[in-house]
């Protein structure tokens, strides 16, 4: 039976957009194949907390389960160098991260500024003192972070513009560590998790600044942590594990997999 001619027109439309859906599909996966991919940072770009640590990597932890790794297994760049190393600050990654940097580089992650803000002395001074002293502790992070910090993150965006002047850099945030009001009945106080997470807060929109004044993306993980914070019941992050403390306040596998890596993909 012949088509009538609104019906052939019809199947006509239908079958170009199918088809152009499928181009733009190929087109995507061969433009995602071609990216050149380095991954920058610190423990939460190398993945801390997250277990299955590359033995070769060293103290820097990288985790194979770490969101850079877990994007590069997904879309299969034509190149992956992963340099993130736990305990990083600007100054680490500016000296020894940028080696894999080019001007064939297409794509570079990085976490970076909570080394330089002090992030692990506010959380042992936050656990072992005061809620008085825990507090003063986060206001002098805030106040590196408004008189010190930004310069540090010019030296190294800048640093990274200079290897790699066509990539396009994502800096991601760093995941509010506390559900107030949550399912903790020990441990810090609410104002103690209420400072801490402020000052998380601070620390990314000091970033977030910073990042877009370089024209760099920034992506916050605080919508997708939220509900998964400590005291949540559902906790992507380690509360203080003495057993292991260098992974205590770091996200989980759960927490790089359903936490980073969807922030990350969301922009890239």
């Amino acid at each position: 039976m012949k088509l009538s001619r609104f019906a052939a027109f019809s199947s006509s439309l239908l079958l170009g957009a199918v088809l152009a859906l499928t181009g733009a599909g190929t087109a995507q996966a061969a433009e995602t194949a071609a990216l050149d991919y380095v991954a920058l940072g610190d423990s939460y770009s190398s993945g801390v907390g997250a277990g299955s640590y590359d033995s070769v990597s060293g103290d820097c932890k990288r985790s194979t389960r770490a969101f850079p790794v877990l994007w590069a297994n997904a879309n299969s760049p034509s190149s992956f160098a992963f340099t993130a190393c736990s305990g990083a600050r600007t100054g680490d990654v500016t000296s020894s991260q940028l080696g894999p940097l080019s001007a064939a580089t297409d794509l570079v992650s990085l976490t970076v500024g909570g080394n330089d803000a002090g992030f692990a002395d506010v959380m042992t001074t936050c656990v072992l003192q005061s809620e008085a002293t825990c507090i003063n502790r986060v206001n002098q992070a805030k106040s590196y972070v408004d008189t010190t910090l930004p310069g540090k993150l010019d030296a190294v965006y800048t640093a990274i513009r200079n290897k790699a002047p066509n990539a396009r850099v994502v800096v991601l945030g760093y995941p509010r560590f506390y559900k107030l009001g949550g399912s903790c009945v020990a441990g810090l106080s609410e104002n103690e998790r209420r400072a801490i997470n402020d000052g998380s807060d601070y620390l990314n929109a000091a970033t977030a600044k910073r990042a877009a004044d370089h024209g760099y993306t920034f992506t916050s993980v605080v919508p997708a942590f939220t509900g998964h914070e400590i005291c949540s019941g559902s906790a992507w992050l380690h509360s203080v594990n003495w057993l292991n403390i260098g992974e205590s306040y770091h996200p989980t596998a759960s927490g790089q997999s359903g936490g980073y890596l969807p922030s990350f993909r969301a922009v890239v």
